[in-house]
């Protein structure tokens, strides 16, 4: 901490628990550790308070616009009201009383405000009410529009070991699966490399409206006895860390994730080489990237490293080392707080 503590308040119109939302609580931890005072509009309650844990870190669901709007206005007594997500940014506007504190928001995906007409609509209120962005990701601040400080996510060390020995034949994909995250690509990817062949599985975390789909491509490739859907889970850090390799497909990431708790737990990670994936894995020389959509190269990437015990251990350290060195919790939240003084 740089100066006196602050009191900052994150807002997101939410009642899920996913990406954005896993950010804010890790960096409100982070925060409070450096000796802010921190609260969270919104996510789901009991999701919010499990990945928080510390009671000093006040939580307050928002369901919402309105209610996110009524639960700022509630919480007038903040130095730094932080939003993640236009719904919370057009909150920020409608909380009239609070107008006389400053506004971050984090732009965590590409592209110019107001896709939808309402957005559309409060764009120029919004751009009035912000007083600084922060961009996850040089991809994201490449294609929001307008001024933006890089901040990449960071997430905890973790004490797994890169060692191979005593992980799993596994090829694990942590993701939501919808269109845009393009999970069929690792199917096909597994397919081609003949992994089932050789005793190894492939293991997909997440939900979405594309499993139907996903389930029977697994059956038309021949590979569904090798392939399990394991739903939404809570337990993510222990898949990784007895997972062999970790496959990231999506080629619009903003930074992704999942890809760097993977990076903490000591995994090869294959990745598409596109969006956020080239600043975290790509940051590596010689990463395992294929270009997005290209399922016969992140095959080849598979077998490589399947086939090479030490080389996935080698990897998988060189990743723990840059994931410790340049993504960690503590360097974003100093590296945030300095775009909140920036503006007070």
């Amino acid at each position: 901490m740089t100066g006196a503590p602050l009191r900052i308040l994150h807002a997101i119109r939410s009642d899920g628990f996913a990406g954005v939302e896993h950010h804010v609580a890790t960096l409100a931890v982070a925060q409070r550790a450096l000796g802010h005072r921190v609260a969270v509009i919104g996510g789901d309650p009991a999701a919010m308070r499990a990945a928080v844990g510390d009671p000093a870190i006040r939580l307050r669901p928002a369901v919402t616009v309105l209610d996110t709007a009524l639960a700022i206005d509630g919480w007038r007594r903040c130095d730094i009201l932080h939003v993640h997500m236009t719904a919370a940014e057009i909150a920020a506007v409608l909380a009239v009383r609070s107008w006389s504190v400053p506004v971050v928001s984090t732009r965590h995906f590409g592209g110019r405000r107001g896709t939808s007409l309402g957005g559309r609509l409060a764009a120029p209120l919004v751009e009035r009410r912000v007083a600084a962005q922060i961009a996850i990701s040089e991809y994201v601040a490449g294609l929001i529009g307008g001024p933006s400080t890089v901040v990449h996510h960071g997430v905890p060390a973790s004490a797994a070991s890169p060692r191979a020995l005593g992980r799993k034949d596994t090829v694990l994909v942590v993701q939501r699966l919808e269109e845009e995250k393009a999970t069929g690509v690792a199917l096909h990817a597994f397919a081609r490399a003949r992994l089932a062949d050789r005793g190894w599985r492939l293991e997909i975390a997440g939900e979405g409206a594309q499993r139907p789909h996903l389930e029977r491509l697994a059956v038309r490739l021949g590979i569904a006895r090798s392939v399990r859907f394991l739903g939404r889970r809570s337990d993510v850090p222990a898949l990784m860390e007895r997972a062999g390799i970790f496959l990231a497909t999506c080629p619009v990431e903003g930074l992704g994730l999942s890809v760097l708790e993977a990076m903490a737990a000591g995994l090869p990670v294959v990745a598409a080489g596109a969006g956020g994936h080239l600043e975290t894995v790509g940051a590596l020389p010689g990463a395992a990237l294929f270009d997005p959509g290209n399922a016969s190269a992140a095959a080849a990437l598979l077998a490589r490293l399947t086939a090479d015990e030490r080389e996935r251990e080698r990897y998988g350290t060189a990743l723990q080392s840059l994931q410790r060195g340049r993504f960690s919790v503590e360097s974003q939240a100093r590296a945030t707080e300095a775009v909140y003084r920036s503006v007070l």
